[in-house]
């Protein structure tokens, strides 16, 4: 806990309401956050008010101010652009901080004979030929690898003419990829004229190259050379064929870049999507951790990414933020003219915002060794039910009995997304007999919960030592109000809900202790919930057909002189079943504990007196 809080607030409450810029600062006099506010008394008082209601960045950062200075400004707008200024220039600690390591690419094209077309990062042969620099090594990659298939230009580490006929042509050449310079029949005339074509096209627009192709492509008709004709032909196509692929992505020419934000568990990735003439130019990643993310996520990346980038025409994000408006006219001021920052609720935007979120996920997932769906559906959860924090660990619980003997239950447990099956427990109810589904579910979440405060500091990653981050009952509100009760009682923050069946024992719902929730609409949030419960009713009720099926064999073998349920249960533990008790000799049966010859004859005799 920061000591100076109190004097902090203090200091903070005697701020003017105005816009301005603060300035936090460690003991060392360190710039280690600056915000911006509409209103510096209220904003700045905030952070040294209640800290249950800041994330837990927020909170290491407020440990660790000593105090803070401010500027004021005369306009909102005026704080947003500052802000942006003193974050480049000082780099504070709890800012986000994007790093501009984009390097330049370029367009390598080795000497003749037989050149080579390849993307670089950087020149690396002082004899080959340059096309560039670009800033968008994606595009360089992709246009270089259009022009290679197009063109079949070979992409092998072979040298020509020294490797002519030297073992056999590759798989590309094969399946018409390569026009095989390495069998020794394509001249050095011939290729010369193919690597112009493909550099004309890397250099033109796919309109100009398709017109030289046909008019090549008719004169060689003309002239009677099929072959060369069929070859351009083919060209043209390869050409045409891509330029539809890339027409689906978006039918607008208008320049715009597309961001979505991924989050799990507090890392952060921010996907941009660029495009340019309908076309996908450039694509990008930013990831932040737990510590480094920012609650102004969307304002601050944005401002700080244009300060490295040129403003679009448009821009297309996932998600609304208080700032937008202003952030847009700060855009429009930096490219010149109007620059629209919008959130699409239709359409081909609307499609696009998914398809960068998308990559989001998955680029996040790939981070962490996951997959982009596992996360995803996480996430869908998270904001269905309202959670502050991703359910990464869920517990789930059902009760099963036979008309309210033998009461048990199960709980298993998913993690990531996935059944964690080591951490499965089962529990015996032992307060009371007799059906009473509300009261089982009370005992059973009361003795997990008084585990947990026993081992609670050894920092478990599973099992009862671990607190989960949601709880799912199968049972409706019932159970749902008898879980909660019992949780406030031992002041225990869990959320908890319960999954609703239908009249065919299908998932319905997720219910809390008030209304239901549907969730049929979202497929894989439906899916994961139908998977927990099926689970958990499987392994809650195979235990209870263990347990009845013991107590029965038990019951049987009890009915012998001398045999109590301890004896019963060492003669089940040492033969298995009651057929297997009955086929022991009697020298068998005094291999047990706690059984001597006089019993082992009884029991013997027990079951062999009519033979």
């Amino acid at each position: 806990m920061n000591e100076k809080i109190k004097y902090l607030r203090a200091k903070a409450m005697k701020l003017p309401v105005t816009p301005g810029v603060y300035i936090m600062k460690d003991k060392h006099g360190k710039i280690i956050y600056i915000g911006k506010a509409k209103a510096l008394k209220n904003r700045v008082s905030q952070y040294f008010g209640s800290q249950n209601k800041h994330t837990v960045k927020v909170r290491r950062m407020v440990e660790n101010v000593d105090d803070f200075d401010y500027i004021l400004t005369d306009s909102e707008f005026e704080a947003l652009v500052l802000e942006a200024s003193l974050i480049k220039q000082n780099m504070p600690k709890y800012n986000i901080l994007l790093k501009d390591d984009k390097g330049y690419s370029y367009i390598k094209v080795t000497k003749p004979p037989y050149s080579k077309i390849s993307a670089v990062l950087q020149k690396d042969d002082s004899e080959a030929d340059y096309i560039g620099p670009f800033t968008s090594s994606y595009a360089v990659k992709q246009s270089v690898d259009e022009a290679n298939k197009i063109f079949k230009l070979p992409q092998c580490a072979k040298v020509f003419p020294r490797d002519f006929k030297k073992g056999r042509p590759c798989l590309n050449y094969h399946i018409s990829r390569c026009m095989g310079v390495c069998t020794g029949k394509i001249s050095e005339e011939e290729y010369a004229e193919t690597v112009k074509e493909a550099l004309d096209f890397l250099n033109g627009d796919i309109a100009s190259t398709v017109a030289a192709l046909k008019r090549k492509m008719n004169a060689c008709a003309e002239a009677l050379d099929f072959e060369n004709a069929v070859k351009y032909r083919d060209r043209i196509k390869a050409v045409e064929n891509m330029k539809a692929r890339q027409k689906v992505v978006t039918e607008s020419n208008e320049e715009k870049d597309v961001f979505a934000v991924a989050s799990n568990a507090g890392d952060m990735c921010v996907a941009v999507l660029r495009f340019d003439k309908g076309r996908l130019c450039d694509s990008e990643q930013f990831f932040f951790d737990g510590e480094n993310n920012d609650e102004n996520l969307r304002r601050n990346f944005l401002m700080q990414y244009y300060s490295m980038r040129p403003v679009p025409r448009l821009v297309l994000l996932d998600e609304d933020f208080e700032d937008r408006e202003l952030v847009s006219q700060r855009l429009s001021e930096l490219r010149g003219v109007k620059c629209s920052v919008t959130v699409p609720q239709r359409g081909d935007g609307l499609k696009l915002v998914n398809m960068c979120r998308e990559n989001a996920y998955e680029k996040l997932a790939q981070r962490k060794g996951r997959k982009g769906a596992e996360i995803r559906v996480l996430e869908e959860l998270k904001e269905l039910l309202g959670l502050k924090n991703t359910p990464e660990y869920i517990e789930s619980y059902d009760i099963s009995h036979t008309g309210g003997a033998d009461n048990v239950a199960g709980m298993v447990v998913f993690k990531n997304g996935k059944p964690l099956k080591r951490a499965y427990r089962t529990f015996a109810v032992k307060s009371f007999e007799g059906q009473d589904d509300y009261g089982s579910m009370r005992e059973v979440l009361s003795r997990r919960f008084n585990e947990y405060l026993k081992h609670k500091d050894e920092n478990e990653e599973e099992g009862f030592g671990k607190m989960p981050d949601l709880i799912l009952l199968d049972g409706g509100k019932g159970q749902v109000s008898a879980v909660k009760s019992v949780l406030c009682e031992m002041n225990i923050s869990v959320p908890v809900f319960g999954m609703v069946k239908d009249s065919k024992h299908k998932t319905r719902a997720i219910t809390d202790n008030g209304g239901e929730i549907a969730i049929n609409a979202n497929r894989a949030v439906f899916t994961l919930v139908s998977e927990i419960q099926e689970e958990v009713h499987r392994f809650s009720v195979s235990y209870h057909h263990k347990k009845h099926i013991s107590k029965s064999l038990k019951l049987s073998l009890t009915e012998i002189d001398g045999v109590g349920a301890v004896k019963a249960k060492a003669l089940l533990n040492r033969f298995k079943s009651v057929k297997a008790v009955k086929a022991a000799s009697v020298d068998e049966l005094c291999e047990v504990k706690g059984v001597n010859r006089a019993l082992a004859e009884k029991i013997y005799e027990f079951y062999n007196k009519g033979e």
